[in-house]
């Protein structure tokens, strides 16, 4: 068996879909925001690491705004609850 079999015969990694999303709240002691139509969606993301990483950038690109939050989605939580993993 060669490097190439085995690369061939390989599982592909597990899609673990998050969601990277934010927006101004109305009031930073609950989720609750000033306006849905300007809701940031940043990306959906294959794992939590790459998700992870948008997140902080975002977050990070708002610091001047107090009220402004992202949050990070656990799509593939959503999508099958029964599913191990992440």
């Amino acid at each position: 068996m060669t490097i190439g079999d085995k690369m061939s015969t390989a599982e592909p990694a597990q899609q673990l879909l998050h969601l990277v999303f934010g927006g101004e709240l109305e009031n930073v002691d609950r989720i609750t925001f000033k306006d849905l139509s300007k809701l940031d969606i940043v990306g959906i993301y294959p794992n939590y690491r790459t998700a992870y990483d948008a997140w902080k950038s975002a977050a990070q690109g708002s610091v001047d705004n107090a009220q402004m939050r992202y949050f990070i989605v656990h799509m593939h939580r959503l999508l099958d609850p029964e599913a191990k993993g992440d």
